[in-house]
């Protein structure tokens, strides 16, 4: 039988919109809610962050939006992308947001793909902007620059922008805001079928094939923010005072979902990093003494490995999160004692993972806020979702606790389904409503979830399935590992595990001491019998993923060569 939440919550009837700022007229904060920690004196306010969207959704509008228009946002993190977000789902339109690294290709895909009918690029990227408009036909004059110049009070005055130049036809948002007026009166959405408007089309990572369009709906997003809202709620001790670093990417469900919609509604003061760097980051934290992060596994292993960590004062934070693929509980415990350094005697530091999918809106599991982890989990189903998992060969039988299998998930949080890709939503979604996640896990008889790996990414040796992230958890146990990733590689018909690796700054290691270490640890058809590659950087997606297809194909023109010895298996 499938296992429900533990939890339950009511999930508000109403749109995004009315979520996030209850009317357009309700009294918002003015204190600062999103601040740029380069220069804190440049803030938007709750207040403002609702006067902006107001703005830029009438601005669209005048613009020549129609309810169901796409607009992709072509940028990295600002204080005002909250604003432009929410601004396009309040006008009716549909968000989608592209990688600010896209190559031309990319982004000819993502407009392609979506068929947006404006671009909003961020001036750093006009010049391939330009040039992926003009490739697939869309008109100049629906493209837009993006940019940190506004200047906006605690109560929504605009007082000034920066450079409000654009090139060629193009134009700057200011041309949207300043055609928009903060009185706007968004359409309310109460019936099943208005909650199931899109309210965004939001891209799987690729890792595995072409990149496909979730279509989130306003319900979707509603719930989802709300389960994660309430259960933290029910802490006996959440601070009064928490303060967010912000770093993951908002083009990415994690960012749209958390920064832009859970953290106001939390009332967190969220600080903005433009892009992440590590030095950066570190320093923000000490500066700013943030309290909360949520972040993916390069950047907890940096954490726990990086010799300059040791130079911060981290102490301020309290709340730590992790997602988008398993993290090793050593690895956690490291970056927790970090953290821990010069607090003796206060309460425990825990890191948590969570766990979700683009297809899921963002989060399907997490912990009550009072629970602790000890083992690696990804906590329990938030409230009213219901899981399962089912036997990964063939689809056909449901496992029992403890025994892994393909996890499948249901619940309010679905996607409606892939946008223009009836087949892959057919292939992905049960007619009753099932999300196979094709993520490889199980759960335990006290409800908690864990994630082994990808169905896709399992090596296959003699028969047996070998978790690339359970042998990549080990090898960033050795004291001279910085980082690490495992393909499985053709061999007589079968597969070998081989292992790319990132020394640690200063050490030495060779490729038959990592192959030793991993014999010592793991079953013999674990065993890293396809060998040992040194590499300066692990390839990985901004969401943190390994890009596994890169190394693999990478495998294929390498030799043999490799300084270690193969095993028996």
């Amino acid at each position: 039988m499938p296992i429900s939440s533990r939890w339950s919550c009511d999930i508000p009837k109403c749109s995004l919109t009315t979520y996030l700022f209850e009317s357009p007229t309700a009294p918002l904060p003015k204190e600062p809610l999103y601040i740029d920690p380069l220069d804190p004196k440049k803030f938007v306010s709750y207040h403002a962050y609702r006067s902006l969207v107001q703005r830029i959704a009438t601005g669209l509008l005048a613009f020549g939006l129609r309810h169901g228009d796409r607009v992709v946002l072509f940028s990295g993190n600002n204080i005002f992308f909250p604003s432009f977000f929410n601004g396009i789902v309040a006008a009716g339109g549909i968000f989608t947001g592209a990688n600010p690294s896209f190559l031309l290709r990319e982004i000819e895909q993502q407009i392609r793909s979506s068929g947006a009918r404006f671009l909003v690029a961020h001036r750093s990227n006009s010049g391939i902007a330009r040039e992926a408009a003009e490739n697939v036909g869309l008109d100049e004059g629906s493209v837009f620059m993006f940019d940190e110049g506004l200047d906006i009070t605690a109560d929504g005055k605009i007082l000034g922008w920066g450079d409000k130049s654009s090139p060629g036809r193009t134009r700057h948002w200011s041309d949207i805001v300043e055609k928009g007026y903060d009185g706007f009166v968004w359409q309310e959405l109460k019936t099943d079928e208005e909650l199931d408007t899109t309210a965004a089309i939001n891209y799987s990572s690729g890792t595995t094939g072409v990149p496909k369009g979730a279509q989130i709906t306003h319900r979707n997003i509603v719930t989802n923010a709300h389960q994660v809202v309430s259960l933290r709620m029910q802490s006996n001790s959440a601070p009064n005072d928490s303060r967010w670093l912000a770093m993951l990417p908002m083009y990415h469900v994690y960012g749209q979902t958390y920064y832009a919609i859970i953290a106001p509604k939390l009332r967190a003061l969220v600080y903005m990093l433009q892009k992440f760097d590590f030095g950066a980051f570190l320093t923000t934290i000490q500066k700013h003494k943030i309290t909360t992060i949520a972040a993916v596994p390069p950047i907890m292993v940096a954490l726990a490995k990086h010799p300059d960590v040791i130079k911060f004062d981290l102490s301020s934070l309290n709340v730590l999160g992790c997602g988008s693929a398993p993290l090793s509980r050593d690895i956690s415990r490291e970056v927790e004692e970090r953290v821990m350094r010069g607090r003796a005697g206060e309460e425990r530091v825990n890191l948590k993972q969570g766990w979700g999918m683009t297809e899921a809106t963002c989060s399907v599991t997490g912990f009550h806020p009072d629970d602790t982890d000890e083992e690696g989990s990804v906590g329990e189903l938030l409230p009213n979702c219901e899981g399962k998992v089912m036997d990964a060969e063939t689809a056909t039988r449901e496992l029992p606790p403890n025994t892994q299998g393909e996890i499948w998930v249901r619940g309010p949080i679905i996607m409606k389904g892939y946008y223009r890709n009836k087949a892959a939503t057919e292939d992905t979604i049960t007619p009753d409503g099932w999300l196979k996640s094709g993520d490889i896990g199980y759960y335990n008889e006290a409800g908690r979830w864990f994630i082994v790996d990808r169905k896709k990414e399992l090596i296959k040796v003699k028969g047996n399935q070998v978790a690339p992230a359970e042998l990549e958890g080990m090898l960033l146990e050795h004291p001279s590992v910085a980082d690490a990733a495992v393909v499985g590689i053709p061999h007589a018909e079968d597969e070998r595990p081989r292992a790319y690796i990132v020394k640690k700054p200063g050490t030495t290691v060779t490729a038959d001491e990592i192959s030793e270490w991993v014999k010592k640890r793991a079953i013999r058809y674990k065993w890293i019998t396809g060998g040992v590659i040194f590499i300066p950087a692990v390839p990985r997606n901004p969401s943190g993923k390994i890009l596994r297809k890169g190394l693999r194909d990478r495998a294929k023109t390498e030799t043999r060569d490799s300084g270690n010895v193969a095993a028996k298996l």
